[in-house]
Formats: C-alpha cells, sequence, structure tokens
C-alpha cells in the first residue's frame, strides 16, 4: 500500500476515534457550523443540561423549542467568541465564577454539602469542573456584550422619568406597596432600562454576525440541511 495513503488512513482514524466506540456505533455528531467552526450534539446537550440546571427545570423536560432555542443560543455564541478573540478584555476571576455558581446552587437546597451537588451536577451532565468552565465562558461572553454595546446607550431623564409614572407606580398600586420616590428608583429604572437597550443593540449585532457569516444546521439537527444567514 502506498505510505502517503497509509498516513492519510492514520489521520482520518484518529480524527474519527473520539466519535466513535469499538462498535462502530456514533457518540458525536456536528449539527452546526460557524464559519469553520464545529458544534457538536454534545455542545448541544450540554446547552440544554447548563440551562435546565439555571433555570431549576428537570432536564428531561426540556422541550423540542427549548432545544432548538438552545442550538440558536450556541450559534450566537460562537459569533461573539469570534469577537472575543480579537478582543483585550478582562477574563472572568476564580471569585466571580465562584459567587455566580452560588447564586446557582441555592436553588437546590436539597443538594447540600460537595457530595450531595456534585451528585446533582451528574444529572445534568457536568462535573465540578465543567460547570466552572461553562460559567466562566457565559460569564465572559456577557461581559464583551455590556462592554461593546454599553457605551452607545444613553438613558436620559425624561425616560426614567415615563417608565417612573407609566410602568412602576401602576404595579406599586396595584400590589398595594408603597410607592417609593423617584430619587430613590431613579439608578434602578435606569439600569434596567439600559439593560433593556443593551438587549436590542445585541439583537440587532448578532443579526449582523450572522448575515456576514457561513452558519449550516446539518440535516439531522433541523430536517434538512439549512443555510441560517
Amino acid at each position: 500500500m502506498n505510505c502517503r495513503l497509509v498516513a492519510t488512513i492514520l489521520l482520518v482514524s484518529c480524527c474519527l476515534a473520539p466519535l466513535c466506540l469499538q462498535a462502530g456505533t456514533v457518540v458525536d455528531r456536528i449539527v452546526a457550523t460557524v464559519n469553520s467552526q464545529i458544534i457538536l450534539q454534545s455542545d448541544w446537550d450540554d446547552a440544554v443540561g447548563y440551562q435546565a440546571l439555571v433555570d431549576n427545570r428537570p432536564v428531561d423536560a426540556t422541550t423540542a423549542d427549548v432545544r432548538k432555542a438552545a442550538l440558536d443560543s450556541l450559534i450566537d455564541q460562537e459569533l461573539l467568541k469570534e469577537q472575543m478573540n480579537a478582543t483585550d478584555f478582562r477574563r472572568a476571576s476564580e471569585e466571580e465564577i465562584a459567587q455566580q455558581i452560588s447564586e446557582i446552587r441555592k436553588q437546590y437546597s436539597a443538594a447540600e454539602g460537595p457530595e450531595g451537588w456534585s451528585k446533582l451536577l451528574s444529572q445534568y451532565g457536568f462535573t465540578d469542573a465543567e460547570l466552572k468552565q461553562r460559567v466562566a465562558s457565559q460569564m465572559e461572553l456577557m461581559r464583551l456584550v455590556d462592554e461593546h454595546l454599553r457605551p452607545d446607550v444613553n438613558v436620559d431623564s425624561a425616560s426614567i422619568q415615563s417608565y417612573y409614572n407609566e410602568e412602576l407606580l401602576p404595579q406599586l398600586r396595584q400590589s398595594g406597596t408603597e410607592a417609593a420616590s423617584l430619587a430613590e428608583v431613579t439608578p434602578k429604572i435606569k439600569e434596567l432600562l439600559t439593560q433593556q437597550k443593551v438587549n436590542e443593540l445585541l439583537v440587532a449585532w448578532l443579526h449582523n454576525l450572522r448575515s456576514g457569516s457561513d452558519i449550516r444546521k446539518e440535516a439531522e439537527s433541523t430536517g434538512a440541511g439549512e443555510d441560517l444567514r
């Protein structure tokens, strides 16, 4: 057999090995590509499991619509990661990651102690180390979005006054809660309106990134090969 052909076969075999069992059963597959970056079935399953964990929802109760949204989110994350690689910004610290995981754990009072928490994580398909990596990635993507878009947001006093009169006061009256003064709640209203505007800008940014990218979902994940630009 030609030596070059042997080398090629060995190379292909090495590439395929992580995706197959000894019996030849496929345990992972490509479900989408984003500018030549692949998203595997295992990536998709992890994203679904993570969202279920954060939402305090059984992972086996996930609907088809939730799974579709998770895959779309993974595609968006790949687009943002490309932007992250071209940007120098502060990574998530160990303390920040621990704080975020602590917030997640508050939802699971029954999973106290390291053993109980590890057992719970395994039900969602994660180890402690994998969860830390997932949390860090999510925090860094949110930081990228915030640093890129927040400087373009301006919330004026008229918008704050309008939200106070038209949204907050009616809610407080309906709940029977004593109304706070405008001065007291201005910082919270300003942050809320800022976040809303950042979300609007993010939708537009992702639309532009998608339109300039080569994005495909594979046939097995959509029913047919689909160009998503």
